[in-house]
């Protein structure tokens, strides 16, 4: 069982902007002010072409779809939200907090990686939940040690306990729960989603243990990661407001891991933490400065990883 692939799936996105339906429980958000929305768009755009650009020069499949006109998805370009892809040919559909990231989810894009030559044998559909109000985003909510066969979920209202247990049961993964917290005009909030304090590498973790409030949560999570011999790598709350939580590990040319992560991230990390992540993998910083203002994610967020078997 692989823990990092070489084929990313990424939207390239055609109306991004802030998305006021996501804003009231994602704190990272911000109106740009005196920005005109095109403006917006276009920086997105750029940084989007540049991240994708760096991606493919060290050897990553990067998939790249067009989001389409027709629909409000100004956050089609975190698509980990609402799909994950699995080794053993399965897709898992989940569903959306917000309203309009619903008509994220696209069809054509089986059709797209199936053409690729990937093989989908079956679509687990967690999706009527939505008519509940019971949320669970993708692997922005779940955090899957492959090897170890662990998922870690920090519960948020977009998060549901009993959802992401159902998820470990058919996936068969073993489920750590807990609640992450960071500080809003002087109050404890629910982090929104478990991978903007939290990301897993092969043979390290990098975590925002403090945010983890209640003590018992906090070592059982240190606990699993130790038994399934990661390096802990902790950062503040601070760092995790510069996405410095938000990284991906994936496979360059030559089976090369690289941790991927934006520019701000590497840039509020001090000097020993990217010391220790250098023993275990190369890193790759690109600028998303306007996609992490309005729409309140990063690197991490906007990779939908593809794990499908090949025909």
């Amino acid at each position: 069982m692989e823990q990092t692939t070489n084929t990313i799936l990424m939207i390239r996105p055609v109306n991004f902007r802030m998305n006021e339906q996501t804003a009231v429980n994602n704190y990272y958000q911000k109106v740009l002010g005196n920005v005109l929305p095109e403006t917006v768009n276009t920086k997105a755009q750029y940084e989007f072409d540049t991240y994708v650009e760096r991606l493919r020069s060290i050897g990553v499949n990067v998939v790249v779809v067009n989001d389409t006109e027709e629909s409000d998805t100004p956050d089609s370009i975190f698509p980990n939200n609402w799909i994950s892809f699995h080794e053993n040919g399965t897709v898992g559909l989940y569903p959306m907090f917000a309203e309009n990231r619903r008509l994220e989810r696209r069809e054509d894009i089986l059709d797209i990686l199936e053409q690729q030559g990937f093989v989908i044998e079956d679509i687990i559909d967690y999706t009527s939940a939505e008519e509940d109000n019971v949320f669970l985003e993708g692997t922005g909510s779940v955090l899957l040690d492959r090897k170890n066969r662990r998922a870690y979920c920090a519960l948020s209202p977009r998060a549901d306990e009993d959802l992401f247990i159902e998820f470990c049961e058919d996936f068969e993964y073993t489920p750590i729960v807990f609640t992450a917290y960071q500080t809003v005009s002087g109050k404890r909030e629910a982090i929104y989603h478990t991978n903007v304090m939290m990301c897993l590498g092969e043979t390290f973790a990098v975590i925002c243990i403090d945010s983890i409030d209640d003590k018992k949560e906090r070592k059982n999570v240190t606990a699993h990661l130790k038994e399934s011999s990661k390096e802990i790598i902790a950062i503040s709350e601070e760092q995790v407001n510069h996405f410095a939580g938000n990284m991906l590990q994936v496979k360059g040319k030559d089976n090369t891991l690289y941790l991927v992560m934006s520019q701000a991230a590497y840039n509020i990390l001090t000097a020993d933490q990217i010391a220790r992540l250098e023993k275990h993998t190369e890193i790759l910083a690109s600028s998303l400065d306007t996609i992490e203002a309005c729409g309140g994610g990063s690197a991490r967020c906007m990779m939908a990883e593809v794990f499908l078997p090949k025909s």
